[in-house]
């Protein structure tokens, strides 16, 4: 009879283990090979789904073809996690990092894991999308409504957060359990947006969470999953979902319909940061001036992200014809402000209250944004 050690059995528990993280990264990463001989490979960690950030990297490697790329999309929290902890090792998590959660990238640089980064590209970022040259925004995205015109009336439709918690109120029996939103506890993304909602005005957004809670709200973790959802018809309106995500959809379903709150939009700036001794750190900053150039930001509009702080809204976007004139528009500041948002007494308490309000949402399954 064979005996084995305690201690030959830990080893092999902890090589599975360490055999299953690293399968789950692979599972997580997309390769870009270098059109020409490779001359440098940049690793992306990113929460933005593939879809959108393929067009700009294929055309980044146009101008730089012998750059290879691996992308390795992550959950906004995971990342956040993963981040924190290579940070705290010494260890930076790839080359550049990519966040819908501007919130927990300005807590990492606050925590001195960025890399400042300055050039003439970074010197055209608005002064609200830029925090000491470490985080920069580089989209423009509103916090829209998206609904399934086949199973909304044209005259239920809501243009203000107003009129959603009335309509949740007065169709109580048509809407229940058929208007999705984040569920704040898993999605940092969400969190960040029922946060600043609070803020704007803290009537408007309570009658609206008491709203959603008596017509049984269903919790989703990510925009893209509410949103086929919607288009399906399982749920009716989405909410505060974001405008790239929704447009893209919009367009492989014509049924499924945007409108930019009228009485304010959240508008949200995907974050970019360069960990501090990142080993490809000169390929990071390539790319994350590349995304910041007009180039990258005219195949944003056309292919990825859509919506512009300057532009109009794209066509059949229900809103004002531009957000930035007509006032309606709040962008989230990439700035110290944001530092209260990740404060973890104030987080527990925000999402305690949130959860005691919502306690007929469901828990999610996993997903990506």
């Amino acid at each position: 009879m064979i005996v084995f050690s305690p201690r030959w059995i830990l080893g092999l528990v902890f090589a599975f283990i360490f055999m299953a993280s690293a399968l789950a990264a692979e599972d997580n990463k997309t390769v870009f090979p270098a059109i020409e001989s490779e001359t440098g490979r940049l690793t992306i960690y990113s929460t933005t789904d593939l879809a959108a950030m393929k067009p700009l990297i294929e055309d980044f490697q146009k101008s730089s073809p012998g750059i290879a790329i691996d992308y390795l999309e992550y959950l906004t929290n995971e990342l956040n996690s993963l981040a924190s902890e290579a940070c705290r090792k010494g260890e930076p998590l790839g080359d550049l990092l990519l966040s819908s959660s501007v919130d927990q990238l300005l807590k990492l640089a606050n925590d001195g894991c960025a890399a400042s980064h300055t050039s003439p590209e970074t010197a055209r970022v608005a002064g609200w999308a830029n925090w000491r040259d470490e985080v920069f925004g580089f989209t423009y995205e509103p916090a829209v409504f998206v609904y399934n015109s086949r199973l909304v009336p044209p005259a239920e439709v809501p243009r203000t957060h107003v009129e959603l918690a009335d309509l949740l109120r007065e169709r109580l029996d048509y809407y229940r359990g058929r208007v999705g939103t984040y569920d704040i506890r898993l999605s940092g993304i969400g969190y960040l947006l029922a946060f600043n909602d609070a803020r704007q005005t803290n009537t408007v957004f309570g009658r609206l969470l008491e709203s959603m809670a008596r017509a049984s709200a269903v919790a989703r973790c990510c925009t893209g999953e509410i949103i086929e959802e919607v288009a399906k018809g399982n749920l009716y309106i989405g909410y505060n979902m974001l405008g790239s995500y929704a447009y893209e959809a919009a367009l492989r379903h014509p049924h499924l319909r945007i409108v930019v709150p009228r009485d304010y939009t959240l508008v949200l700036s995907r974050g970019a940061l360069i960990p501090r001794g990142a080993k490809e750190a000169d390929l990071g900053a390539l790319f994350l001036d590349y995304l910041l150039s007009e180039r990258g930001q005219s195949v944003a509009r056309s292919s990825a992200f859509y919506f512009t702080e300057t532009g109009g809204l794209p066509p059949d976007v229900d809103g004002p014809q531009n957000l930035k004139e007509s006032g309606i528009a709040q962008p989230i500041r990439i700035g110290p402000a944001l530092l209260a948002v990740q404060d973890r007494a104030q987080r527990q308490r925000f999402i305690e209250d949130w959860s005691q309000s919502l306690i007929e949402l469901n828990s999610p399954a996993w997903t990506r944004e």
